[in-house]
């Protein structure tokens, strides 16, 4: 005899397999398409948190550099006959720039005449590779352990001590090579840029690793202690170091997934680089934990629901074959994406109970959805200023470059930096600092129509992008920039304190200073730093010769 089941266990079985099909479907469907949104925007974010690092350590290679050029033209050095001044003044470079932990004059037999405190004066050090090639002409060389510094420079640590090698020869008058001015370069200065990276970040930046890597051999120059100075084998590595951008989820030597972003150092103006890939990884069950959780939490939802809809089964047996195919119906079209509602049936209770309940599910998963909305919405915001983050910018750039192409209108890049506002940081603490910079967010916003955007980019720094004419873009964009200036100028109260700042700020204009927005925006920081160089709280547009101060 065949083995069947009465009409209400049927039922039962049946109502409680349709709902765990309907909610498991629907948890795959959604958590899926979840993990892809957020492994392209977290895998986004990681690319450009490791494109800011290569950036800022080539900015910070290519400043050091240019000042022991500068440093190379004084008249002190290419006449050398005093000693004693020229320790004064390299004495003077150090104190200043502390990341020179060393820094010498050395004539061209190699013997060193003045240095930093005195270490290694009168020794002979032509057989170093900072003098050799220094003599040559201007030298950069990659990370290395000290040799004959390492006993007589102070070590708290006692860990093996680091350098970048920077040198120049210097010539007299006559163009004849005097000497070489030779710097090591601390080591320790890249963590300060990563951990200045990594501060806006605090929320997560614990569950982040950043790996420097020499393109010479893929060494680990900077990372997890455990990984400096091993050799790091890498799928993308190869890719980064050919100056391609991007990010993934990569299988690491240890075995564990990571969701990785890969950014090439290429330099930074007539700086060439050397040539330094920068990876940012977070664990992918970090990275993807909410998906995870969203997962189960549609799991449980259907079990619970398979429960109650078995059990409203078991009693409508009787009645339900016709409302019930109805209702199958629905959540097959349901099931194959279609926005139709679950039919409701009245006259019969327990059938108008299962399809109100079915009903309310879809609607539970309707408004999950909607949360998941939200959770993407927040994705592109900063969490402490509520203003687009560097994800939002990225989608609305893109859209404004069509807009401005279309219409034969130009964008102009505002980059803003306060004036000051470390000062009321260190002053008044950082919840005060945080404090300001919701206040500053709250005027940009005013200070910007609805189609432009102001966004955070991290700490004090701030982007605005303008819509702008043609025939006018420089004046309408020196406008908004007074604006902008007046407003941040203007008296802050931070619990009962009044406190001021300043808002230097630098221009650029796409497309008339590059098509590339990434570039764009780098113009714009570069027109930033004239700015704060001209006297700060003034605007600069690149390529200008002047800026527009204000008085505020």
């Amino acid at each position: 005899m065949p083995f069947s089941l009465n009409l209400r266990t049927s039922f039962a079985l049946i109502s409680a397999i349709l709902i765990i099909l309907l909610s498991t479907l629907l948890s795959f469907t959604m958590s899926n398409r979840t993990s892809l949104a957020i492994e392209a925007e977290i895998g986004n974010s990681l690319s450009e948190i490791s494109y800011q690092m290569a950036e800022k350590l080539d900015h910070y290679m290519w400043s050091r550099a240019g000042e022991i050029d500068v440093l190379s033209q004084l008249d002190t050095l290419r006449d050398p006959n005093d000693p004693a001044a020229i320790r004064r003044l390299l004495d003077g470079l150090q104190k200043s720039i502390p990341s020179f932990t060393w820094v010498g004059f050395i004539n061209p037999a190699g013997e060193v005449l003045a240095s930093t405190a005195g270490i290694l004066t009168g020794q002979n050090i032509a057989k170093r590779p900072v003098f050799q090639n220094g003599i040559k002409g201007r030298f950069i060389g990659d990370v290395h352990e000290a040799v004959l510094l390492a006993k007589l420079l102070p070590n708290p640590s006692g860990e093996p001590l680091q350098f970048v090698d920077i040198s120049v020869p210097v010539k007299n008058g006559a163009g004849q090579t005097v000497g070489v001015l030779a710097a090591h370069l601390s080591w320790e200065w890249s963590e300060e840029i990563e951990q200045s990276i990594l501060q806006p970040l605090k929320d997560r930046k614990s569950s982040y690793d950043i790996f420097i890597v020499s393109k010479t051999d893929n060494t680990v120059l900077l990372g997890p202690e455990q990984q400096v100075g091993a050799k790091l084998s890498l799928p993308g590595l190869a890719a980064a170091q050919a100056s391609r951008n991007h990010s993934g989820t990569v299988e690491w030597p240890d075995g564990d997934a990571y969701l990785t972003g890969f950014a090439y150092g290429d330099g930074y103006l007539d700086y060439p680089g050397l040539g330094w890939t920068v990876i940012v990884r977070e664990p992918a069950d970090i990275a993807f934990a909410s998906v995870t959780e969203l997962r189960h939490r549609f799991l449980w939802l259907g079990g619970i629901s398979a429960l109650v809809f078995a059990a409203l089964g078991w009693f409508a047996a009787g009645f339900v074959a016709k409302p019930l195919k109805r209702i199958a119906e629905a959540a097959e079209r349901l099931r194959h994406g279609e926005d139709v509602p679950i039919p409701r049936h009245r006259g019969i209770r327990d059938i108008e109970t299962l399809s109100v309940s079915l009903q309310s599910l879809v609607d539970d998963l309707t408004r999950t959805e909607r949360a998941l909305d939200r959770m993407e919405s927040l994705a592109h915001h900063d969490k402490l200023t509520g203003l687009p983050n560097r994800i939002a910018l990225d989608s609305y750039m893109e859209e404004a470059m069509t807009r401005a192409a279309e219409s034969g209108e130009t964008l102009t890049f505002l980059y803003l930096d306060l004036d000051g506002f470390k000062g009321i940081n260190d002053t008044h603490g950082h919840l005060a600092g945080d404090a300001l910079l919701q206040n500053v967010a709250a005027r940009l916003r005013a200070c910007t129509r609805g189609d432009e955007i102001a966004a955070r980019l991290g700490g004090d720094e701030f982007l605005a992008i303008l819509n702008t004419s043609a025939d006018g873009t420089e004046e309408e964009a020196a406008i908004v920039a007074a604006r902008l200036i007046d407003t941040l100028n203007q008296a802050f109260v931070l619990d009962g304190r009044i406190v001021r700042i300043g808002c230097s700020i630098g221009a650029a204009v796409w497309p008339r200073d590059s098509r590339d927005p990434i570039e764009i925006v780098r113009l714009a920081d570069e027109a930033l730093y004239a700015s704060k160089r001209a006297g700060k709280n003034r605007l600069t547009f690149y390529g200008s010769q002047s800026s527009n101060p204000h008085a505020g």
